[in-house]
């Protein structure tokens, strides 16, 4: 096996469908037992979804009455479809289109069937899978030329988070409500899902980075960071990335299938 280490840092089960696919995707490109690298999943944030009656309740009067509905991510989707406990058209009083900020939200909106529907609902995202975040969603939404001040939006995220996007709404004049429905819980400093890292040669491993807030947290840790390398699919948390002080920071565009094409390259180098 290669000395080479790349290492995941998504919550488990979606660290789990990344991994199985830069496997299988490695195989298929000629890597063998002695030439794949170590991939070590290392979970730095927990996505706890929320699960009192009483926010299912608010959600579901809010979305009566929405004009739009805009998922932060996968995971605000999945939290919220697991609440609502209903298709999505069944929510609204009228056809409510949703925005998302790229390709993973949008599969999963799909994995429940939204947007495949005989009178499909209508998916907003940004066009360029280069520019998958919340300010070209923004411009998407601008050339809808609503009349924002007769609007209102709902936003479903996580706990805490950006909120550059809900202020921009509102500042068009947008009615906002916003619905935190998850959490997210960091690794313990002290968990056993730390060892492998520990024993890893930090010189040459590649940490894939999917979460400016992830990669905060990762700066808490005793690590030879100044040693790695980090790949990030975002402008922004390249920065983080190198705030918290990475050797080399590298940026590939969003999606599963960039960032396996990048580690790709990292590897062959």
């Amino acid at each position: 096996m290669s000395n080479k280490t790349i290492v995941i840092t998504r919550p488990s089960g979606q660290a789990r469908q990344l991994s199985e696919a830069l496997q299988a995707s490695l195989v298929d490109s000629g890597f063998t037992k002695d030439t794949v690298p170590q991939i070590i999943s290392l979970p730095l944030l927990t996505i706890v979804p929320k699960g009192d009656d009483v926010l299912a309740g608010r959600i579901t009067a809010a979305l009566k009455s929405a004009d739009l509905a805009i998922f932060v991510s996968p995971n605000a989707i999945e939290c919220t479809m697991r609440l609502l406990e209903r298709s999505w058209q069944e929510v609204s009083d009228r056809p409510l289109p949703i925005g998302v900020m790229g390709g993973s939200s949008l599969a999963a909106l799909n994995n429940h069937g939204i947007g495949l529907e005989g009178n499909a609902t209508k998916i907003i995202l940004p066009q360029s899978n280069a520019q998958w975040d919340s300010e070209s969603l923004w411009s998407e939404l601008q050339a809808l030329n609503w009349e924002w001040s007769t609007k209102k939006v709902i936003i479903f995220k996580g706990e805490g988070g950006r909120d550059w996007l809900a202020e921009t709404l509102k500042q068009a004049g947008a009615q906002v409500e916003a619905f935190s429905v998850y959490t997210r819980v960091p690794l313990d400093l002290n968990s056993s899902a730390w060892n492998d890292v520990h024993e890893m040669d930090f010189a040459k491993s590649l940490w894939l980075l999917t979460s400016s807030e992830a990669v905060r947290y990762l700066g808490q840790a005793t690590l030879s960071l100044d040693l790695a390398s980090a790949m990030c699919p975002h402008h922004n948390i390249a920065s983080a990335a190198e705030q918290i002080g990475f050797g080399k920071v590298f940026t590939c565009e969003p999606g599963d299938e960039a960032l396996i094409a990048a580690s790709r390259a990292w590897l062959s180098v």
